[in-house]
């Protein structure tokens, strides 16, 4: 019974951050396709090919880690703290696809990731918490929604009506 528990969490674990997924690629790929490839980009843009291996690298992380902290029963009040903000992150993950691509508002993307930056940052204190090996888990992900803040700033810079 524990394995089945086991495994139970485990596709949950990674269920979460691709159900995230889903939703932003569900307003990313039309757009991608369509309206973002006529806006002015930034010398420094990544190739559009790049972003999907990344983020399903990411996503795949934070599911690793989820799983880390949710399995974790020595530390209950320390996990619940870490499973809340960690969801908190992902619905902000996902509404900002919704922003950027969906809407787009540059300028509402941006405030937005910059609340996410933030969650992303307290959900790695709080996982630290619980475990160091999760905390690191997450510093990829900090890094590229770092780069991507750049991005949506130079972006809506450049593309004032967006």
């Amino acid at each position: 019974m524990e394995k089945v528990k086991k495994i139970a969490r485990g596709l949950i674990s990674l269920g979460l951050p691709f159900s995230a997924a889903a939703i932003g690629s569900y307003f990313t790929t039309p757009a991608v396709k369509g309206w973002y490839q006529d806006i002015n980009k930034l010398s420094f843009s990544p190739p559009d090919w790049l972003f999907a291996p990344v983020w399903t690298i990411l996503f795949l992380l934070m599911g690793i880690a989820f799983y880390i902290v949710w399995s974790n029963r020595k530390k209950d009040k320390e996990r619940r703290v870490a499973i809340t903000l960690f969801i908190i992150q992902l619905i902000l993950n996902a509404f900002w696809s919704i922003l950027f691509f969906g809407i787009p508002n540059f300028a509402a993307a941006f405030v937005e990731i910059v609340i996410l930056w933030i969650f992303i940052i307290l959900t790695m204190i709080a996982f630290k918490r619980v475990s160091k090996r999760a905390y690191y888990l997450l510093i990829p992900y900090l890094l590229w929604v770092s780069f991507a803040m750049v991005l949506n700033l130079g972006l809506w810079l450049i593309n004032p009506n967006l």
